[in-house]
């Protein structure tokens, strides 16, 4: 296995981390994802941790807070000691019929964290996250009622999830000004079929010092190869019923015409392929797997020993490229003299 820090932070993190979507009963939209019962999960928690991994990240909504009673019972079940792991969770989704029972106020998140706490079996999360952007509440309250958790003692760092780059950016200023309990993470989609945080996210976490944890490495499994051109309704995959997160097919299937090939030529499956490219990423902290079967978990934790060549890198990032977007493109043409040659006869004729 594979170590990182958690964003600028002392925290060490494995980079591969296991994500619990699928245990509990797979209530509501879960019911698409998987419903690992409590010997399921137990048997996927403890071959996570024997490979290496001591990070494990959940969310209050999966199942409607049974992910997180099954986690917390595994790692009662398996006698893990609670120095030995690091857990992440996060909070936003609606957990009731209440009109506060949905966002990121203050009232909201100190009802969430409690509940948490008592289903994952722990007095304290390593790491809170919150899970989606609250149009209504504003930035410092969400950071000050986080910052209170923090002082409290019931979460050692705070994230967040699925926010634009802008935000973040504000997040961070706020915190720093007012000496508040800053994100540490951001937990983002990412794969080699959908690389846009690559246009204003990714600059942010690398300039901020923090990590990024990705979701849905392989694109909802479309990476997983056992979709094709000609297969692209497999029965034996979740996305064939829950078409998620969004993708341009036409350009994933050119991305698997090059992916394919890659793994034949190392012997394993695309879905290692598709991991180790992220994991060859510097921005990328940790990635969340979501396996529902231990071999499926097997051989995504076998990614990490997967060296990929630069040919191989340069393949798969050529083929997945950005489209060019203003103001990238702008500011590429703009700054292109900046470290490079500089041709003077050329300016000064123009």
């Amino acid at each position: 296995m594979q170590y990182k820090t958690l964003g600028n932070t002392g925290l060490i993190v494995s980079r591969l981390c296991l994500g619990t979507m699928t245990f509990g009963d797979g209530s509501g939209i879960y019911k698409h994802i998987g419903n690992s019962g409590q010997q399921e999960a137990d048997e996927l928690v403890r071959a996570a941790f024997d490979a290496g991994v001591n990070f494990f990240d959940t969310a209050d909504v999966y199942s409607n807070g049974q992910s997180e009673s099954v986690l917390g019972q595994s790692f009662k079940n398996l006698g893990l000691k609670r120095s030995d792991y690091v857990l992440a969770t996060k909070a936003y989704s609606r957990m009731g019929n209440g009109r506060n029972d949905v966002g990121a106020s203050r009232g909201h998140i100190m009802d969430a964290v409690e509940a948490s706490l008592k289903r994952l079996k722990t007095d304290h999360i390593d790491l809170y996250q919150i899970h989606a952007n609250d149009t209504i509440t504003p930035i410092e309250e969400t950071l000050r009622a986080l910052d209170d958790l923090v002082k409290q003692g019931k979460v050692r760092y705070v994230g967040v999830s699925n926010w634009q780059a802008w935000k973040v950016a504000r997040a961070i200023g706020i915190s720093e000004h007012k000496n508040l309990a800053r994100f540490e993470t951001v937990q983002s989609y990412y794969s080699v079929a959908g690389r846009d945080i690559e246009r204003e996210i990714a600059p942010l976490l690398e300039a901020e010092k923090m990590g990024l944890l990705v979701w849905s490495p392989l694109a909802g499994g479309l990476l997983s190869g056992k979709f094709t051109r000609d297969n692209q309704k497999p029965e034996d995959s979740r996305r064939s019923e829950f078409n998620f997160p969004i993708v341009d097919m036409e350009r994933a299937w050119n991305i698997i015409d090059v992916l394919v090939p890659i793994a034949n030529a190392h012997g394993c499956t695309p879905a290692r392929v598709a991991l180790a490219w992220l994991l060859s990423k510097s921005v990328v902290t940790s990635i969340i797997m979501g396996a529902k079967k231990i071999s499926q978990l097997e051989d995504n934790l076998a990614a990490v020993e997967l060296q990929l060549t630069e040919e191989d890198i340069a393949k798969l990032d050529a083929v997945s490229t950005l489209p060019p977007e203003y103001p990238g493109w702008m500011l590429d043409t703009q700054g292109a003299d900046r470290l490079g040659p500089v041709d003077l006869w050329a300016k000064a004729s123009s």
